[in-house]
C-alpha cells in the first residue's frame, strides 16, 4: 500500500491527461496571421497630412505640442523653459539633445541623470520637476510618442518628474505602429522595453473622476521639429 495515496491519486491524474493529449489527433497548423497585408490594405486618410493627424491626435489626450524647425528648436525649448518655469531639470548625458539643452538653463538648474536610481532617488521625487527626453518616433493614428529606454535616459526620466518634454523630428512621425517597427526594422535589434506614450498620466480609477498625474507626469511637451519629413 502506498504511503501518500492522495499523491498516488494525482500521479494516475496526470498520467491518464497526458495519455489522452498523446493519442489526440493532430490538428491543423496555425496560419500565420499575414499582419503587412492587413496594413496594407487599411485605407489610410488623405483629408489631412500625416504630421496634423499626430498633432491633432496628441492634443485631445492633453498633451502640448510646440512646433518649430532644426535651426529655431533651441529657441523654441527656451520658450517651454520660460512658460513652465521647472526648477530642476532631470536630462541623460551623451544624447543628441543634452548639450545644447545644458546650455540653456543655469547649472544649479540642470539634475544630469548619470549615476544609479539610488542614489538619485531622493532628488528625483523631491527636487526634480521636469525631465526632457529623445524620441524614437511617433504615431499620427494614436498621437502616441515612441521611446526606446537607455542607461542615459531610462524609464524613470519620462515618469517620475511631473513635466515630461520630449523631442521629436517630424520625419519620425509614422502613421502606425506597425509601420514604425517595420521601417526601423526593430527585429534586427529588438529594444527590451519600447515606451508608448499618448499624453500625460491619466486615470479615472476612482469615482469616474479624470485626473491627471496620479501615475506619471502631469504635463507633456512635445518639440516637435519641422524637417518636412512628415507625409
Amino acid at each position: 500500500m502506498s504511503a501518500n495515496p492522495i499523491r498516488d491519486a494525482d500521479a494516475r491524474a496526470r498520467g491518464a491527461i497526458f495519455k489522452r493529449l498523446r493519442a489526440a489527433p493532430a490538428g491543423e497548423p496555425v496560419a500565420v496571421p499575414d499582419v503587412a497585408g492587413y496594413y496594407a490594405a487599411r485605407a489610410v486618410p488623405q483629408d489631412e497630412s500625416r504630421t496634423a493627424r499626430f498633432i491633432r491626435h496628441a492634443q485631445s489626450w492633453r498633451a502640448e505640442v510646440v512646433e518649430t524647425t532644426p535651426a529655431d528648436w533651441p529657441q523654441a525649448l527656451a520658450g517651454v523653459f520660460a512658460d513652465k518655469r521647472p526648477a530642476r531639470l532631470l536630462l541623460g548625458r551623451g544624447t543628441a539633445i543634452a548639450e545644447t539643452v545644458a546650455g540653456l538653463l543655469p547649472a544649479e538648474q540642470l539634475r544630469w541623470y548619470d549615476e544609479p536610481l539610488a542614489g538619485i532617488k531622493k532628488e528625483l521625487f523631491d527636487e526634480v520637476d521636469a525631465g526632457i527626453t529623445t524620441t524614437v518616433g511617433a504615431v499620427a493614428e494614436t498621437g502616441s510618442l515612441l521611446l526606446h529606454p537607455t542607461p542615459a535616459e531610462p524609464r524613470t526620466l519620462s515618469l517620475i518628474p511631473p513635466l515630461h518634454i520630449a523631442v521629436l523630428h517630424e520625419r519620425q512621425i509614422f502613421e502606425t505602429l506597425h509601420e514604425a517597427m517595420s521601417t526601423q526594422r526593430w527585429t534586427d535589434a529588438m529594444p527590451t522595453n519600447v515606451l508608448m506614450i499618448t499624453g500625460p498620466s491619466k486615470t479615472a480609477d476612482i469615482q469616474r473622476v479624470l485626473v491627471y498625474g496620479a501615475h506619471g507626469p502631469k504635463e507633456l511637451v512635445i518639440l516637435l521639429i519641422r524637417d518636412g519629413g512628415g507625409a
